[in-house]
C-alpha cells in the first residue's frame, strides 16, 4: 500500500513540477512578481499530496529587514516553511549541485555558502545583506546542519554578521532576527517518539532518494511551526549574544511542541 501511495504521489507531482519549473524560470529571468508566489503555491501542493498538516503558532513578523533563524531536521523543512510565505534560504554550497533539489534552490533564489573557503564569507554576507535590505525574508538554518529532530543544536553566529552589514550598508537602524521552530509531531495521527521521528529526519550521511521514497510511502505527517518574538539587532548588538538568544527561544519552542503543549494554533492542511 505504501509503495502504491508513493507512485501515485509522483505521478501527480511530476507534471505539475515541470510546468512550475518553466514558469518560475521565466519569472526569475524577467523579474516578475510571480517569482515570489509560484514557489509558495508549489510547496503547498507538495504538502497536500504527501499529506502533511502544518500546525502554526504565532506569526511571521512584518518588520523588515528580517532574518529568520530556524532549527533544521529534514529536506521537508523547505516545503513546510516555503508554504507559509515567500521566502529565500541560505544554504551550504553543495546544495547547488544536488540533482533536482539544486535546481529548485536556485529557482527560489537561495544564497549559497561555501564553508570551506573563508575568503568567500564576506561575499556571502554582502549578498545576504543586499537581499535583506531589499525587503526579502531570508531563512538561516542556524545550527549549520540538520539533526534527528529530537533536539536543537547550538546556533552558529558567523552569518548573523550579514545582518550587521545590512544595517551599515543599507541605511537601516536595525535588523530583526525572528526565531522559528520546526517540530514533527505525529505520523498517521499517532504521536511520534524518538524512533518514529527518524522517518522524517534527514541528516548525517543519509542518501536523499531512499529517504524521499520512504517519506512518500509513510503516510500523513503533522508538523508544528512556531514563530518566536523578533529580536532587534542594531549596530551595538553582540552577534554571539543574539545567536544564543535565538537558539534558546527555538529550543524552548521545539521542546514544547514535541511534548504536546504549544498553546494557540492555526492548522493548515497544506491545500493550495
Amino acid at each position: 500500500m505504501g509503495k502504491l501511495r508513493a507512485i501515485l504521489i509522483l505521478v501527480a507531482l511530476v507534471p505539475v513540477t515541470l510546468v512550475g519549473i518553466a514558469l518560475q524560470w521565466l519569472s526569475v529571468k524577467l523579474r516578475l512578481r510571480t517569482a515570489a508566489l509560484i514557489p509558495v503555491i508549489w510547496h503547498r501542493y507538495v504538502l497536500w499530496l504527501i499529506g502533511i498538516r502544518v500546525i502554526e503558532r504565532g506569526r511571521p513578523s512584518r518588520e523588515r529587514p528580517m532574518l529568520i533563524t530556524a532549527n533544521h531536521t529534514s529536506w521537508l523543512d523547505i516545503d513546510v516553511l516555503s508554504s507559509r510565505m515567500p521566502l529565500s534560504f541560505i544554504a551550504k554550497a553543495e546544495v547547488a549541485d544536488w540533482p533536482i533539489f539544486g535546481l529548485f534552490a536556485k529557482l527560489q533564489r537561495t544564497v549559497f555558502v561555501d564553508r570551506t573557503r573563508r575568503t568567500k564569507t564576506g561575499e556571502v554576507a554582502t549578498a545576504i545583506a543586499d537581499r535583506l535590505s531589499g525587503g526579502d525574508a531570508m531563512v538561516l538554518f542556524a545550527e549549520g546542519t540538520s539533526n534527528n529532530g529530537n533536539r536543537v543544536l547550538p546556533f552558529r553566529s558567523a552569518l548573523l554578521g550579514a545582518a550587521r552589514s545590512a544595517i551599515l550598508d543599507g541605511g537601516h537602524e536595525r535588523v530583526w532576527i525572528q526565531p522559528l521552530s520546526i517540530a514533527y509531531t505525529r505520523l498517521d495521527g499517532i504521536p511520534m517518539g524518538v524512533r518514529e521521528r527518524a522517518v522524517v529526519a534527514w541528516y548525517g550521511d543519509m542518501d536523499m532518494l531512499p529517504h524521499l521514497w520512504a517519506v512518500l510511502k509513510s503516510g500523513a505527517i503533522d508538523v508544528e511551526v512556531t514563530w518566536g518574538e523578533p529580536i532587534a539587532y542594531d549596530e551595538e548588538s553582540d552577534r554571539k549574544a543574539i545567536a544564543l538568544s535565538a537558539e534558546r527561544a527555538v529550543r524552548t519552542m521545539t521542546t514544547l511542541a514535541l511534548r504536546g503543549g504549544g498553546g494557540a494554533k492555526t492548522i493548515s492542511t497544506g491545500a493550495f
